[in-house]
């Protein structure tokens, strides 16, 4: 077993144009630090390490003491992490574990954000689609800003996804996640020719100038917490 921390820094996967550029493997993220994970007989390990023996060293929650949040946007960015310990005081390790997702799908949304102009993605019912995205392992505080800066409430709610199927990398199905749901017509899905627009197929920039309607509901199948 290696004794090396395979790491990336955020500059290698930046923020913009949203929803930003995005690992494709489980890290943990510290000061604008990256540190692989990979899964083993005994869970994750960080190196050689077993992760929450990393975490606890670090004066941090283990993953006993996290909550599993389905990452479909800019989130699972790591530009977009530290944007939110500058901006909005997230604190801590932050896990983020890659995922495969059955029968949702990231789609964009009705609205632009007020804050660039970008359109952001919001989550949808599609049957027969598997996507690759991330869940979040989050403490309580980490969850209570992830909830400003999703709007919650107003922009998006928070719920637990009945809808499809999550399975992280390391094999394991995570049962209903908490995820971000659209709430205000703004992040309903758009719908172009009665159809939302999947994020896999359509990029920011053309995703800008498309025209639609609101969707009327967005599928899914959900308990809002």
């Amino acid at each position: 077993m290696s004794s090396e921390i395979e790491s990336f820094t955020d500059a290698e996967y930046p923020a913009d144009p949203y929803p930003g550029a995005v690992p494709n493997r489980s890290f943990v993220h510290l000061d604008a630090v990256g540190h692989v994970l990979r899964s083993g007989p005994a869970g994750w390990l960080v190196g050689p390490n077993g992760l929450d023996e990393w975490l606890v060293a670090r004066g941090a929650a283990p993953l006993a003491g996290r909550l599993p949040v389905l990452a479909y946007g800019s989130n699972r960015c790591p530009s977009k992490i530290s944007w939110l310990r500058a901006e909005l005081g997230l604190a801590g390790p932050v896990v983020v574990l890659d995922a495969v997702t059955e029968g949702v799908a990231a789609v964009w949304a009705a609205g632009l954000r007020a804050r660039d102009g970008q359109r952001p993605a919001v989550l949808a019912a599609a049957p027969g689609v598997t996507e690759r995205h991330c869940v979040w392992l989050a403490t309580e505080d980490q969850l209570a800003v992830l909830d400003r800066c999703e709007g919650r409430g107003v922009r998006y709610r928070l719920a637990r996804l009945r809808t499809g199927r999550v399975r992280t990398s390391d094999g394991a199905v995570v049962d209903r996640p908490l995820c971000y749901l659209g709430a205000a017509e703004i992040r309903a899905p758009l719908l172009v020719d009665g159809a939302p627009v999947r994020c896999a197929d359509v990029d920011q920039l053309a995703a800008r100038a498309l025209g639609g309607v609101p969707a009327p509901h967005d599928g899914l199948d959900a308990d809002e917490v």
